[in-house]
């Protein structure tokens, strides 16, 4: 599963109040914060309804091989 990396762009001032709501749900507090998600749908619906005030980062997970001799 990868990990998203969500930036607050805009402010929520002025906007619905689920939009308010989401933005509080997935952590962001100002424009300016970050956070760090998985991928699940429910995160996906979430940045769905408030794209226009984020950005949205795919960092991609780097899987550690652990060889033995």
């Amino acid at each position: 599963m990868a990990r998203l990396r969500i930036k607050q762009i805009r402010s929520g001032i002025g906007r619905l109040g689920t939009h308010k709501k989401v933005l509080k749900a997935l952590g962001l507090k100002h424009p300016g914060s970050v956070v760090e998600h998985g991928d699940g749908p429910t995160i996906m619906g979430m940045i769905e309804k408030v794209k226009h005030l984020i950005s949205v980062e795919v960092i991609e997970e780097e899987k550690a091989t652990s060889e033995t001799e």
